[in-house]
């Protein structure tokens, strides 16, 4: 499994496939030279997960916790 879909996984995880619905299904999580970034739909702007596999698995968990859109 590559970083990408790992990182998919998690989103699925943390907010269930309920919660996840179309916003899941149309999430562009990409890798730039700043790190990992997600990108969802009805958003202007991707979001900064972190340059790790562990801190964009970490912000995942907090923006979800934080009600971000992410659920």
């Amino acid at each position: 499994m590559n970083d990408k879909t790992e990182l998919l996984k998690t989103l699925y995880e943390v907010l269930g496939e309920e919660g996840c619905g179309m916003s899941c299904e149309d999430a562009d999580i990409f890798q730039d030279e700043d790190g990992w970034k997600l990108n969802l739909e009805g958003f202007m702007e991707p979001w900064n997960l972190g340059k790790t596999l562990t801190e964009a698995r970490q912000s995942i968990r907090e923006y979800a916790s934080m009600g971000f859109g992410l659920h």
